[in-house]
């Protein structure tokens, strides 16, 4: 009798000769690349250092196409993108040291942000490796230790038989709920030995589901159907699991208005009747939160952002949806549920009950009108025109990628995202220089949609160097800078707090002519001729930069009355 625990894959012939007879050649990276392709990877990200040459080697031997950036932290924002865009873990290949390094902040993001990223680093040669000072180049005490606070998981793979092994579970972690990036490091030797081991002919890496616990959700149930207002925060975990259309669903049965987080954007339709939009750093947004009896957040933490700056102070019932453990509970007592939003989603519709609600679009209503009165009593029209204009010139269904910048900090509220992970942003370790790169990524994931990055000058000379990468593949990516002459929202903090600002002024180079000499078309616009410039560089094939010099405002906080 034949048990299911009995079985085994046999090999095919093929592989079996194969297996016997593996081709000569091959080292250690031809393990780290047949790996991957055995996965399902595609495209890698990187740039080569001495110590991953092995890699890099074995990439002309496979049919991976390598998309090689200027600045390792870059190649990390647009692994980053990739990932967001088509759910892969996306590969990003790094030499030791400072080439590791580099990649931190980018990874820090990618993990804010549960973006699934496989980080791939060598090592110093095996004989460095325990700690005692050899003096090899690059070479760090603890080369993990310094990733282990940042990314989700941390593999290591000693010899070449652990490559693939070690590669399939930081994919599996990378993909299983909440995705994130996800740290591997092989020695150099490691990777530059010939090898005699079989060629990787597969993979056999099954992110683990994450479905809630039925008695959570069967409480859950009964507190929203019998909820007399209830309300839906949704953020960015709505978007990640793909469930904006099970978000739309379970609303529409409970009659609950939804609001979207910055991370969130797109998960909710932006006109619909019970839609508060993304206004949640106002404080007529948290008042409305504050008076739901049952609060149903998904996918989100309530972080700084998504609280009003930790004003949000919630008066009825909280439930809580989020796959993220370290998220669950942490900024307010809730009926905890540790799920996937998609899975936690799906339970609810099974088990609520239809609510009736007539007041519930007349409230939404209402609390918009109060929002926009606020607005409008500020003098902002310059802002508003503005992101009115890149709104009117992007396609509803391109991606849009936004530094730490003015105009982005109006898109978290204000923008109209058209639909779930269509806006992307630096929100979650809120570091400069991501739009661009990220941007990249994206182009290289999808090259059918233009794509558009939206940065200030400050964020953009983080990555101006991508503008070679954006020439030497064709990436289909405009980017809006807009340039103020500094660091916009530190001048302004600074300007509030201490009567004037400090390190806030930049020398402004001539962004136009700095494009041009990449091979990059670039024209410098105006408020007034902003979305037919955008809307035509949109719609030209390769990159191109739109400059807009201009100095907007935010809007008047209100966490700080």
């Amino acid at each position: 009798m034949t048990h299911d625990h009995d079985l085994v894959l046999r090999p095919t012939p093929a592989q079996t000769e194969a297996a016997l007879d593996p081709p000569p050649g091959r080292n250690g990276g031809d393990l780290v690349v047949e790996t991957l392709a055995g996965l399902g990877a595609t495209t890698v990200f990187g740039l080569p250092g001495q110590h991953a040459l092995g890699m890099f080697d074995a990439l002309r031997r496979s049919d991976l196409r390598y998309v090689g950036l200027r600045v390792e932290n870059n190649a990390g924002f647009a692994a980053d993108a990739y990932g967001r865009i088509t759910g892969e873990a996306a590969p990003l290949l790094l030499s030791t040291g400072p080439g590791a390094l580099t990649s931190l902040a980018a990874l820090q993001e990618a993990a804010a942000a549960s973006a699934p990223v496989l980080a791939i680093s060598s090592q110093v040669p095996t004989a460095g490796l325990g700690g005692g000072r050899h003096g090899y180049l690059h070479e760090l005490p603890d080369q993990a230790a310094s990733f282990r606070g940042v990314v989700k998981s941390v593999h290591t793979a000693r010899t070449q038989s652990q490559i693939p092994s070690a590669i399939e579970a930081a994919w599996t972690s990378a993909l299983s709920a909440p995705h994130g990036p996800v740290w591997v490091e092989i020695p150099q030797d490691v990777l530059l030995a010939e090898t005699a081991i079989p060629v990787v002919t597969g993979g056999d890496a099954f992110p683990e589901e994450l479905p809630p616990r039925p008695e959570l959700t069967a409480v859950a149930a009964d507190l929203l159907s019998k909820a007399a207002r209830p309300a839906i925060i949704a953020g960015g975990g709505v978007v990640r699991a793909d469930a904006s259309k099970k978000l739309r669903q379970l609303a529409e049965t409970l009659q609950a208005p939804v609001v979207t987080t910055p991370g969130g954007k797109g998960a909710f339709p932006w006109t619909h009747p019970l839609s508060l939009q993304s206004w949640i750093e106002d404080r007529h947004t948290t008042d409305f939160l504050e008076d739901a009896d049952v609060l149903l957040v998904v996918g989100s933490g309530l972080g700084e952002l998504s609280s009003n700056y930790h004003t949000f102070k919630p008066r009825g019932r909280v439930v809580q949806i989020e796959a993220d453990l370290g998220k669950l509970e942490s900024n307010h007592p809730a009926l905890g549920i540790h799920a996937d939003a998609r899975l936690a989603l799906q339970a609810l519709l099974e088990t609520v009950s239809e609510r009736e609600d007539p007041t519930a679009p007349e409230r939404v209503r209402a609390l918009l009108a109060k929002v926009a009165e606020r607005i409008a009593a500020q003098e902002l029209t310059l802002e508003q025109g503005v992101l009115a204009s890149v709104r009117k010139a992007l396609p509803a269904d391109s991606p849009s990628f936004w530094d730490m910048t003015i105009l982005a900090y109006w898109a978290w509220s204000a923008f109209d995202a058209k639909g779930p992970n269509h806006m992307h942003s630096a929100q979650g370790a809120g570091g400069l220089g991501y739009a661009f790169p990220a941007a990249l990524g994206a182009a290289v994931a999808d090259p059918t949609r233009p794509v558009l990055a939206v940065s200030g000058d400050g964020g953009a000379l983080y990555s101006i160097a991508e503008l070679a990468t954006a020439r030497q593949y064709g990436l289909n990516v405009t980017w809006l800078i807009v340039d103020d002459g500094g660091y916009g929202i530190l001048r302004e903090y600074m300007t509030d707090t201490f009567g004037e600002a400090t390190a806030t002024e930049l020398t402004r180079p001539d962004y136009v002519a700095l494009a041009e000499s990449f091979g990059v078309p670039g024209v410098r616009t105006t408020p007034e001729n902003l979305e037919q410039d955008l809307a035509k560089h949109l719609a030209s094939p390769g990159p191109s930069v739109v400059l807009l010099p201009a100095v907007l405002r935010m809007f008047a906080a209100t966490h700080l009355d």
